[in-house]
């Protein structure tokens, strides 16, 4: 058996209700004075109004970041950092969707002043010590609340991570309440989302592939495969929530040690270019990418493919890996996602474009099952458009 490297969050909280800990566990693991990071959104929706008020309950000095907005740029992350230095943070607590707790991750990095952003972009480059944190995801999707990445804007449309042990919080925070007023749409598209991750990390070329990714990988695609329709149709549905809220946590979890490939790379420019939120923008790509990956690798998707559509056990190889491209496009349209970049209002005469900035990402496109040529993801961008 080879060796493997495996990290995840200190301490998890799951369960339905479980915001109301927040004041005591950030009196006891992030101290006195407590910076809150979130977006204008969630501002609206009183979520925000009830975290204050339990850090105010349990004597805890609390002041808000609402400003983080999506695909978070570095100028802004630069802003909440300021905003924490001069309240004298003692810790840091991420209320939100992706965004929003990436934003904080690198906020309680920041904060003491003995990195600058410069310094921690790239892979293990982010040394610490950090504020404490707390991150209590609002959605069901980037599983960032136990991931060591912060992904960041950076100049006009580039895309750039964070990736280190020391940026996992100390608490994740998992209320599948909070997730109960996502519109369908968003719930949606980072259910398709927290899918992806745990279908690239089951199929990760990457060194650190490793038994216990494989297996909440299998388990993140048998909650989410079930639940996602529900939970978009049905958005009041608890159980439903839950079990996406939890699936996601576990996708989260397989891709932050054996990490992403080409669907997240060919993501990324059309979140830079054209602000099309992340989740949706993997699942414009989604079935295209594994298409092109099947054809000389199917093996994995072939097993994976009944963990989510158990329909898809009576096939079995190649024609089961196809199947389960095919089923994945499929639940994208029955969830009302957009199915073409056109739809999208993506020109066609901007996919060179694309394809060369998906060049750009090499922290991803090696862990690939298919090596992927600039002319492979242009044909992938044509194919999706």
């Amino acid at each position: 058996m080879k060796s493997f490297t495996f990290n995840t969050s200190a301490s998890i909280e799951f369960g339905a209700g479980c915001l109301v800990k927040l004041g005591p566990l950030a009196r006891a693991r992030l101290g006195g004075r407590v910076l809150l990071v979130t977006d204008p959104g969630m501002m609206a929706t009183g979520i925000v109004e009830r975290a204050l008020g339990l850090l105010r309950e349990a004597q805890v000095e609390s002041t808000v970041f609402p400003d983080v907005v999506a695909d978070p740029p570095s100028a802004m992350i630069l802003k909440a950092v300021e905003a924490a230095t001069a309240m004298g943070a003692t810790g840091i607590v991420g209320l939100g969707g992706g965004s929003s707790l990436d934003t904080a991750k690198l906020v309680a990095l920041l904060a003491p002043g003995r990195e600058t952003l410069a310094d921690v972009f790239g892979v293990g480059a982010a040394k610490g010590p950090r504020l404490p944190l707390i991150l209590a995801p609002t959605t069901a999707g980037t599983g960032s609340e136990v991931t060591p990445i912060s992904i960041v804007t950076t100049g006009e449309n580039e895309k750039m991570g964070v990736v280190s042990p020391v940026i996992l919080p100390d608490v994740a925070l998992l209320d599948p309440e909070l997730t109960l007023g996502l519109p369908p749409h968003v719930t949606a598209a980072t259910g398709i989302d927290a899918m992806v991750h745990a279908i690239e990390a089951y199929a990760s070329m990457s060194a650190n592939n490793n038994p216990i990714s494989r297996n909440l990988a299998t388990q993140a695609l048998t909650l989410l495969g079930r639940a996602i329709e529900t939970a978009v149709h049905r958005g009041g549905d608890i159980e439903a929530r839950s079990a996406m809220l939890l699936g996601s946590m576990l996708a989260g979890q397989a891709f932050a040690n054996s990490p992403v490939a080409a669907v997240h790379a060919l993501a990324y420019p059309l979140g830079g270019h054209f602000h099309i939120p992340h989740g949706l923008s993997n699942a414009l790509v989604l079935p295209h990418v594994l298409r092109f990956n099947a054809k000389t690798a199917p093996q994995a998707y072939a097993e994976m493919a009944p963990f989510a559509f158990p329909e898809l056990a009576a096939l079995e190889g190649q024609a089961r890996a196809e199947a389960f491209c095919d089923a994945l496009q499929e639940l994208s349209r029955k969830c009302g996602l957009p199915q073409r970049l056109r739809d999208v209002e993506v020109p066609e005469a901007v996919l060179p474009r694309l394809a060369r900035d998906a060049m750009n990402q090499t922290r991803l496109l090696p862990n690939n099952p298919r090596v992927v040529a600039e002319a492979d993801a242009l044909a992938i961008y044509q194919r999706a458009w």
